[in-house]
């Protein structure tokens, strides 16, 4: 899959001279782009055109003049019209009607009745089109083609503690180490062993800063690195990578139709079926074949038959240069229907893991001692917790000191000795009985605290603001010095995401196993109203398919392992890029970079798609109809038939390609 597209990608190295490029080009590249058969194919229609026209204005009393007319007129159509016979066969022997054949047959009447010159222009105009509708489906391939291009054919690979070789992208195995130098494009997905940079992520993430790496960092393929030299440990590549998988989303998105694609195709053909009805009727009631072939030439429906697989696919690539890639065209027009978003908690709407909110040290004690010997006695801790206030307090530049003796005791805490003295961190029950008295009374002279309920094994304060937090204690030499509060804290971007979302009219519900008292703090605080706590997986999907019953269409926003079921049972599933593998397997749209605003965006692209198509759609079948009407009463001329045929279905098609990515787009997210 990977090989397909590797005989246009640079060598590593000019991939930053070509980096900027868009996928909307100026005039002279985009000229470029024509095929040179096409482009020569109307001139010479054009020229020929010029002819008949100067030959009819100029020499009207000419004895030779019908017989060169005829002559120019018969090389301008059979030339000019191969292409469109050699379509209109083929969708005779597929025994369907098409607007190809239907402007083949206009055509050849409007030369048999004499109309030369409009015979010409018809043909003329029909090329023009057609060029025009290559070159924005082009555009849109490129919107997504372009976010691929970067990858180099060839890598280096370390091999043996100082030996590197060079060797195929296509044959780079997991656990391998991969080396990227400055400037270089990232080829795999995996994590920083060795080595500090900072990345451009646009192209896969969406993200517009660059993104600074140090060891232990996770990098996507097709990421760009700046300015230092890194070493990555394969985890996926080819297929598997945030490269494979986006090339994947594009292959079924160009082969498979969705069902307002199929719509459109069916519309298309209906109308083509109209023309000709209505031609023949006309010309029953009237006996103008000029008027009936008129009523064949105004009938324009490229304009939806190609329009819309246009907008479906711009669509996706716009979104996938947002950060996500949708893996079908049938779950974006799905998007676009959806009235309803559900989101699990932990791991969505939070960060998944444990964060240091307060410290609060009893009387006697800073803040600071409390931080430092919490963090000494936790530096071997493999506890969740434990590694949070590590973490912090290196961040606060608390240092720690060697502990001795520790032991760990699972679901209650760590006991050690530091500089001499007994350390205990852990639950209520876990601190020295003597302990346990100071801890009923407050925590700390202006901790805003009730007692804890020693009946709960101390794990959580009472009161509405704690009830969300975990609370880890501190005992030396069995006197408590006081505790650290830590909690699950929302993401960055999901108040802003529930607040665009309610702006798009979605209703917006909170899934989640959680505690109920702890899930409607997070909902409160993000502005969700409807939440279902306390959900077993089996839970979780009821509930989905309660929603489902009671008619909402549903998107279903998790990460992990239990979220799988729901993923599945969606209208459509969308998984966190930092989510389980088996989350983002079973979901149809995967947030590579997990900001959650990419969803609300993702939905107002799905919905602006679906305006355009429908747009196109109606306004095609007004001006077909207006346009049949008037050439049915003689009002339109077989020319002037022509020139509304093609500009109404241009302009549809350029309506759909108002959803191409501009330059630029991706560094902006707009």
């Amino acid at each position: 899959m990977i090989e397909s597209y590797r005989s246009s990608v640079p060598d590593e190295g000019d991939g930053a001279a070509s980096q900027d490029a868009g996928p909307i080009m100026g005039i002279r590249p985009l000229l470029k782009r024509i095929d040179r058969g096409d482009l020569t194919r109307v001139l010479i229609c054009l020229i020929l055109t010029a002819i008949v026209g100067s030959v009819e204005l100029f020499l009207p009393d000419a004895v030779w003049r019908l017989q060169l007319v005829i002559a120019v007129t018969v090389i301008g159509l059979v030339y000019g019209c191969w292409p469109i016979i050699k379509e209109s066969w083929n969708d005779i022997r597929a025994r369907k009607m098409s607007m190809d054949l239907s402007m083949l047959i206009a055509i050849a009447a409007a030369a048999l009745i004499g109309q030369w010159l409009t015979s010409l222009v018809i043909v003329v105009f029909v090329l023009l089109a057609e060029i025009l509708e290559d070159l924005c489906m082009d555009q849109g391939r490129d919107a997504m083609s372009d976010l691929m291009a970067f990858l180099p054919r060839r890598i280096r690979v370390r091999s043996g503690e100082s030996d590197v070789i060079e060797m195929p992208l296509s044959q780079v195995k997991v656990g391998q180490i991969v080396m990227v130098s400055p400037g270089g494009r990232i080829p795999v997905d995996g994590e920083v062993l060795a080595g500090s940079s900072t990345v451009d992520e646009s192209r896969i993430t969406g993200e517009s800063m660059p993104v600074v790496l140090s060891v232990g960092s996770r990098v996507y393929s097709g990421s760009v690195n700046q300015d230092g030299a890194l070493e990555i440990k394969v985890s996926r590549v080819g297929e598997d990578s945030s490269y494979g998988r986006i090339l994947s989303a594009l292959k079924d998105a160009q082969s498979s139709a969705a069902p307002v694609q199929r719509l459109a195709d069916k519309l298309a053909t209906a109308l083509v079926v109209i023309a000709i009805a209505g031609a023949v009727l006309t010309w029953l009631l009237t006996y103008d074949l000029r008027s009936a072939i008129s009523v064949i030439i105004v009938a324009g429906a490229c304009g939806v038959a190609a329009g819309t697989p246009l907008a479906m696919l711009a669509s996706m690539a716009r979104v996938a240069g947002a950060g996500a890639f949708v893996k079908d065209g049938v779950h974006m027009e799905s998007l676009s229907r959806v009235d309803t978003v559900i989101f699990d908690k932990t791991g969505t709407l939070t960060r998944g893991m444990p964060e240091v909110t307060r410290i609060l040290p009893v009387e006697g004690v800073d803040e600071t001692t409390l931080l430092g010997v919490a963090a000494s006695a936790e530096r071997y801790s493999e506890h969740p917790l434990g590694k949070a206030i590590v973490e912090y307090a290196l961040a606060q530049g608390v240092g720690t000191v060697e502990a001795e003796g520790f032991e760990s005791e699972a679901g209650r805490g760590v006991h050690c000795v530091i500089n001499g003295h007994m350390i205990r961190v852990g639950t209520v029950a876990f601190m020295p009985e003597d302990a346990r008295g100071d801890i009923t009374g407050d925590v700390g002279a202006d901790a805003p605290v009730r007692p804890l309920d020693l009946s709960d094994a101390g794990t959580s304060f009472m009161n509405e603001q704690a009830a969300v937090q975990t609370t880890v204690h501190i005992a030396q030499d069995g006197r408590y010095l006081g505790c650290i509060l830590l909690a699950d804290a929302p993401r960055d971007s999901a108040a802003r995401c529930v607040d665009e979302l309610h702006r798009q009219g979605m209703r917006v519900v909170m899934l989640t196993g959680d505690r109920d008292e702890v899930a409607r703090r997070v909902a409160r605080q993000l502005g969700i109203d409807d939440v279902h706590a306390q959900l077993l997986p089996d839970g979780k999907s009821r509930a989905l398919q309660a929603e489902r019953q009671a008619g909402h269409r549903i998107v279903m926003v998790g990460d992990g392992v239990n979220d799988a079921p729901v993923l599945a049972l969606a209208d459509v599933g969308i998984a966190m890029g930092s989510g389980t593998d088996i989350a983002r397997e079973s979901a149809d749209v995967v947030l590579i970079s997990s900001d959650l605003n990419d969803v609300a965006k993702l939905l107002h692209t799905a919905r602006r798609a679906r305006r355009i198509i429908m747009f196109n759609f109606a306004g095609t079948i007004l001006v077909d109809g207006i346009g049949m009407l008037l050439a049915a009463f003689g009002i339109l001329t077989p020319l002037l038939s022509a020139i509304v045929h093609v500009g109404s279905e241009s302009a549809f098609i350029l309506n759909s390609a108002r959803l191409i990515p501009r330059r630029g787009y991706r560094n902006h997210r707009g």
